[in-house]
């Protein structure tokens, strides 16, 4: 259906693409991943036909049409809620606007009627007569309710405008779907219901994601970009990193016969089967296990970081307690009344419909703000480290390198030393000459890699971590999800990352504008139980 044809891209002496060749095939969703850097926006771009490749081309087949979650927040402001929908099945949208100028003329003419006639013809074809109120069905799906389909854009906040464009990328079928991050600014609800609408969607998907859980919850294949080349793998991602990891694992060993590594192999395939079988994802479009074979998997030339939290001292049992915190912000309840006690060892996600309220809490156990009301205390043993969800703070002294940037944080004279500080950012992916780096160039991976650096030498019991995995890649987000798990202290935590939820969270607290919900529990079995979803809806009532 798609098909990439001797594709190169070069950005001076820098090779992104080396004659890649590969196909996208009807029926399948391809989750591309890749290190920062490697080329997987610029492909999107490429096969949506918003970049022009050094060489090579992209051939969609003759008939079908493609569809490309937009990016530009900003680029339908003029047009209703609706209206921006529909336009997304162009040749549908083109025809309506035909057909209705053609309605439109002062002047109708017989032969005006007879083309009218014809084009309506073609609407009804292309199931024109029922657009409308099939937009408006998906717009409700996604939490866009009736009073706002006839809203502009310009006046939509941007969380909606996320929604919208993502209605106006899945409208009228399209034959390829094209997605870059379509999970950013969703809340739970909405990328469970997207997950649901891809995994039974019958054409062909190319989405890039760091979202873990919706990239095992849509894929059928994942599109390795690496050594310049793209390779498909069946499988989603889980199978894709584990695969990866084991194959990285004999490599290592390298006087391991090959036929025990083979059977170590097709063991690993027997197992995950099995598995993915029993899934909720399984779905009768995917095929994929039937298509598991040793072949499929190779070590990757990725790099993870070292992310390790140590504490300088167990704490005690009293960890935090909250009593009766509120704030409110220009007039809008964030929270109110809020009472609990973090016991020793938690591994609390702290969740909110409002993102607002949950980063102001963070930022009053912190002493960054006050509450209106209420009162907080740290029990006299523990020792916190927080990482905010803006950092920029931190980064303020453009003539610090990484190196003397971290060595800010040391606590004794060996840790202050280059050599070690230079193996420490190391460990987090900043060797050689990246070290040197000045504070003011950095990315935003960078920066949250230096404050993850940063915190692992405060060496604190108690870790507060306000959106965590933002502006991480996978490699990143991985390392980062298996140490919380290890962790011996006790966290609060705050994502949008299903998986990093579900994985570490042993309790669940929710603020809300009128208390809190608190429960043991893990993240699926919280946001599944009934009794749960009613009184949350009370909450925010």
């Amino acid at each position: 259906m798609l098909s990439v044809s001797n594709l190169s891209v070069q950005f001076g002496k820098r090779i992104l693409f080396d004659e890649v060749n590969t196909q996208f095939t009807q029926g399948n969703c391809y989750g591309i991943i890749g290190a920062n850097g490697a080329g997987k926006s610029t492909f999107l771009k490429i096969i949506a036909g918003k970049m022009d490749p050094t060489s090579g081309h992209v051939h969609l087949e003759t008939g079908k049409r493609m569809s490309v979650l937009s990016q530009d927040h900003f680029a339908f402001d003029e047009y209703p809620v609706l209206e921006t929908v529909l336009m997304g099945n162009k040749p549908l949208y083109d025809l309506k606007k035909e057909l209705d100028a053609v309605y439109a003329k002062p002047d109708f003419s017989d032969a005006d009627g007879i083309k009218a006639g014809e084009l309506g013809e073609q609407f009804e074809e292309m199931g024109g007569w029922t657009a409308e109120s099939d937009a408006a069905t998906m717009l409700s799906s996604l939490g866009i309710t009736d009073e706002q389909h006839y809203t502009l854009m310009a006046d939509m906040d941007g969380k909606s405008k996320v929604r919208v464009l993502i209605a106006q990328a899945l409208f009228g079928k399209p034959d390829v779907l094209v997605m870059d991050e379509p999970t950013n600014d969703l809340d739970f609800e909405t990328i469970s219901w997207l997950e649901n609408f891809l995994a039974n969607f019958d054409n062909t998907v190319i989405v890039v994601s760091h979202d873990r859980h919706f990239l095992d919850a849509v894929c059928t294949h994942i599109s390795d970009i690496d050594y310049n080349k793209i390779n498909h793998y069946s499988g989603n991602y889980t199978f894709w990193y584990e695969s990866s990891q084991l194959a990285a694992k004999q490599r290592a060993q390298q006087n391991k016969k090959a036929e025990d590594k083979k059977k170590e192999l097709e063991e690993f395939i027997r197992r995950f089967s099995a598995n993915m079988a029993k899934s909720k994802q399984a779905t009768s479009r995917k095929k994929m296990i039937d298509k598991l074979n040793v072949a499929d998997i190779r070590p990757s030339s990725r790099r993870y970081p070292a992310i390790i939290f140590d504490r300088d001292r167990e704490a005690g049992d009293q960890i935090l307690n909250i009593e009766g915190l509120s704030k409110s912000v220009d007039g809008e309840v964030l929270f109110d009344n809020i009472h609990f006690n973090l016991n020793k060892g938690d591994k609390v996600a702290v969740i909110s419909k409002n993102s607002r309220a949950v980063t102001e809490f963070y930022e009053i156990i912190n002493n960054n703000i006050k509450a209106d009301s209420g009162k907080f205390s740290w029990g006299v043993t523990t020792s916190q480290s927080y990482l905010p969800l803006e950092n920029s703070q931190f980064f303020l002294n453009a003539e610090l390198d990484l190196v003397d940037w971290l060595r800010q944080y040391a606590k004794t004279e060996e840790e202050r030393e280059e050599v070690f500080l230079r193996g420490f950012l190391g460990k987090m992916i900043f060797s050689g000459e990246e070290a040197l780096k000045k504070c003011n160039v950095l990315s935003g991976g960078e920066k949250v890699r230096c404050m993850l650096s940063r915190m692992m030498m405060l060496r604190a019991n108690v870790l507060m971590l306000d959106e965590p995995t933002n502006h991480l890649d996978l490699e990143s987000i991985q390392a980062f999800n298996n140490s919380l798990k290890n962790f011996k202290g006790t966290v609060l935590f705050t994502t949008h990352d299903h998986e990093f939820a579900q994985t570490v969270a042993t309790r669940i607290i929710e603020i809300t504008p009128k208390g809190v919900i608190d429960r043991l529990s893990t993240f699926d079995d919280y946001l599944n139980d009934p009794k749960v979803k009613e009184l949350r809806n009370k909450m925010y009532s």
